[in-house]
């Protein structure tokens, strides 16, 4: 029996969910571990394309269950039209689907508090979905959060509620917040939502442990990336969760001694959504062209993504913070197109070389990156089944990568759809699949 994390190595959106999507059929149980609906798995099958938020990747394999876990805060709504867009594309989900009762509940005052958060004077702005994904977790972290398990028991939740929206009703009133909110009506859909995910709900972690002890295998899948953890991530332009790998523990109940190893998944360059520190990023034609390639747009919110050449220090840095096994590397045909490749080697910083990720975002900001240049292939690679067939300059490039960073790579995607990646052979990846 192998568990196995997977998780982001930048900054999201490295193709963490086309990876879940493969590996899960080799898997028993898919269960994600921390963020909420603003951070979306697009996989393609074929013709079709699923756009996934909150339910794991591993829902698009038939024999495989997915669990959302207490680390996730959920947004009802968001939840319930998730499920049933993959139901009206014929997927069984409700049979499959299981959602922790100690994940926190996301309402709609929650998006109100963010906007307000983001606009206020002399605030730095993060550059959030607005989605009030970090007022849950405040809310959550200040101990006043509502957990799915209160929506269970009617009288209490009321009860509850009420005291949490008057708290919002006099946060709004304190900064003049005219945006009309009918908190009777929020409390009256969130029961009947309620009711809805009512048979989905269950204790999670011992549903968990108990097909461990049953000689299940458990992918546990990570949203966002490493560099967007809130602790060690660029702070305070990061997400309000542990989207590290020690989430994974923390946000399903499944303690460190059942995890088997640590897949880091990242792309052949690097992208960002958002404000923050971006030491790589490309802000000319190149940076352009790797955004067209690969249509570098965010699944649920269709923001561009800042784009750049991939990094060794910061791949560096979320490896030792992650302890990866083995690497994936996504979206190499991007790269099809280039004479050279750059690559960011070190940084420098007031005419020093960095040993060390620099902890605040000024000095990430102040950063002159090092490249090296690297030859292109100038040949196609998708189509490509063995990584022994790849052009020769794109296995110098990935052989580059593995060695500077320390990190073997085991598997490599040339392409959208979930067959388009290949698994080398002899590599850890391989045997813990």
């Amino acid at each position: 029996m192998s568990n196995l994390i997977v998780l982001g190595a930048q900054w999201g959106d490295e193709g963490k969910g086309k990876v879940v999507d493969l590996l899960a059929d080799r898997f028993d149980v898919v269960a994600r571990y921390q963020g909420g609906h603003n951070a979306g798995h697009t996989i393609y099958i074929g013709e079709q394309k699923f756009v996934l938020k909150l339910i794991p990747g591993g829902i698009l394999r038939p024999n495989t269950e997915v669990v959302i876990g207490n680390g996730v805060v959920i947004d009802l709504a968001a939840l319930i039209e998730e499920i049933e867009k993959l139901e009206e594309s014929g997927i069984d989900v409700r049979n499959r689907l299981r959602v922790s009762n100690r994940a926190h509940v996301i309402f709609p005052f929650h998006r109100l508090i963010e906007k307000m958060s983001e606009a206020r004077e002399n605030r730095i702005p993060i550059g959030t979905t607005s989605r009030g994904i970090g007022p849950c977790y405040e809310d959550k972290t200040g101990r006043r959060g509502i957990r799915v398990a209160d929506l269970m028991d009617a009288e209490n939740f009321r009860m509850l509620y009420d005291i949490l929206a008057a708290d919002k009703q006099i946060l709004a009133a304190t900064f003049h917040l005219d945006e009309p909110v009918n908190y009777a009506e929020i409390r009256e859909k969130t029961e009947e939502y309620a009711q809805r995910i009512r048979p989905l709900v269950c204790d999670t972690a011992a549903f968990l442990h108990e097909a461990m002890a049953r000689g299940k295998r458990i992918l546990f899948e990570g949203a966002q990336g490493t560099m967007l953890d809130i602790d060690h991530g660029t702070y305070p332009f990061v997400t309000s969760s542990s989207a590290a790998a020690g989430g994974a523990c923390t946000g399903t109940g499944v303690p460190p001694t059942k995890i088997d190893g640590i897949a880091g998944v990242s792309k052949a360059y690097i992208t960002r959504v958002g404000s923050g520190p971006f030491p790589s990023e490309s802000k000319d034609a190149a940076g352009d062209l790797l955004r067209r390639e690969g249509n570098e747009f965010g699944a649920v919110t269709g923001r561009p993504r800042r784009c750049g050449w991939f990094d060794v220090p910061l791949l560096r840095y979320t490896a030792m913070v992650n302890g990866f096994d083995t690497l994936v590397i996504t979206k190499l045909d991007v790269l099809d197109h280039l004479e050279q490749i750059p690559v960011c080697i070190g940084y420098r910083l007031c005419g020093k070389e960095l040993k060390e990720m620099p902890a605040t975002y000024r000095e990430l900001e102040a950063i002159q990156p090092i490249y090296k240049a690297l030859p292109g292939w100038l040949a196609p690679t998708r189509g490509i089944s063995r990584f022994e067939d790849l052009p020769s300059a794109a296995r110098d490039y990935l052989r580059f990568l593995e060695e500077s960073t320390g990190v073997e790579i085991g598997g490599v995607s040339i392409g959208p759809e979930r067959n388009e990646t290949i698994i080398r052979t002899g590599t850890k990846l391989q045997r813990l699949i």
